[in-house]
């Protein structure tokens, strides 16, 4: 059972993208749904209906924060 990771962020422009951890998969959306489609259609494009092609990804959200020092 194959699993991916996607690092998940907030767009500054509103939405979301997300990156694929270790291959070229990049995926947008301007809500979760459509993140999450944008990202089930992008490893289906990767993949093409290969055996190699996942179960499961895996949606790691990151928060990036600055903080004044």
């Amino acid at each position: 059972m194959k699993e991916l990771t996607f690092l998940v962020h907030e767009a500054e422009e509103g939405g979301y993208y997300a990156e694929a951890v270790g291959i070229g998969i990049f995926a947008e959306g301007d809500t979760m749904d459509d993140l999450k489609k944008s990202i089930r259609s992008g490893i289906e494009c990767y993949y093409e209906n290969s055996k190699d092609a996942p179960s499961f990804a895996h949606l790691h959200f990151v928060k990036d924060e600055t903080m004044a020092l």
